[in-house]
């Protein structure tokens, strides 16, 4: 997809042989340099040949190298425009940065995230998960660590309209919800690398139980991603002081309201109705102004 070179650098990353993978360290390293590097220094600087750098390019979408540079150039372009408009001069946070630097890069990213995951999501996907959830029986959301906190959040907002969505924390549960689960069901495990164990393990669960199953993952060859039905892919990047963990976050959330929004348009009565009724019942659970 022309324009989106980085971020497709960074999700095929895992699945890149040693020597393809060294080069495109070097090129998110630094894109700059290798817009102007000819294939034999790109070749050079990630100690492989030009036939590597070759298959390398094809690997990640590319006929040859020409065509990859072209679009490196554009991706290149485009985020010092972004850097521009921000008011920073470069994006990853070093020891020195104060408070108004910190800040102002934190939201740089984020909502370059945000933006990006929006523009490289498969919407075709989102339709086929969002008519899933909307018509099941029954929801059962997957996730540990930070990814647990956004089943949390889709389980939260699915309930509030109705829906019948289970999100255990503890990774026993989740195996044990799953085991529960039938053909109409949907089963979605939300996992940044796409490998973590009890996610796969819950999601390939429900999958043997007839569920349909739904990954949220920035790595869409990852195993996860191969194992659902449908896959929702981020495009969170990691940086110096924001781990995965960290710049996961903000793009799992995006892509839990994109699926939360369109399943209550689905349902716009009873999600109408819902919202009025569960509103009122914490009514009396507020301070009132003095």
């Amino acid at each position: 997809m022309a324009g989106d070179v980085l971020v497709r650098l960074r999700q095929a990353l895992p699945t890149l042989r040693p020597a393809e993978a060294r080069i495109a360290e070097v090129v998110l390293e630094d894109p700059v340099g290798v817009v102007g590097s000819t294939i034999t220094e790109l070749a050079s600087r990630a100690g492989t040949s030009q036939a590597t750098v070759v298959r390398f390019c094809r690997a990640v979408g590319y006929a040859g190298y020409p065509e990859f540079r072209i679009d490196l150039a554009q991706a290149t372009s485009r985020r010092a425009v972004e850097l521009e408009r921000s008011g920073i001069a470069e994006g990853e946070i070093n020891q020195t940065d104060g408070a108004t630097d910190v800040v102002s890069k934190i939201a740089f990213h984020e909502a370059r995230t945000i933006e990006e995951t929006a523009r490289m999501l498969d919407l075709d996907a989102l339709e086929t998960a969002v008519a899933a959830v909307a018509d099941a029986p029954r929801i059962d959301v997957y996730g540990v660590g930070s990814s647990g906190l956004t089943a949390q959040d889709l389980a939260q907002k699915l309930a509030r309209i109705g829906l019948v969505c289970f999100a255990p924390v503890d990774p026993h549960a989740q195996l044990q919800s799953a085991a529960l689960l039938s053909p109409g069901a949907v089963a979605v495990a939300v996992s940044h690398t796409g490998r973590t164990i009890e996610a796969y393990q819950a999601l390939s669960l429900a999958h043997e139980r007839g569920a349909t199953t739904v990954a949220v993952t920035n790595f869409p060859a990852s195993p996860l991603a191969e194992l659902a039905d449908v896959v929702l892919t981020t495009t969170a990047r990691e940086t110096q002081f924001r781990s995965g963990a960290m710049s996961s976050r903000i793009a799992q959330l995006a892509v839990v309201d994109f699926l939360f929004v369109r399943v209550a348009q689905r349902r716009y009565e009873a999600t109408s109705a819902a919202l009025k009724a569960t509103y009122d019942a914490i009514q009396p659970h507020r301070l009132r102004p003095r």
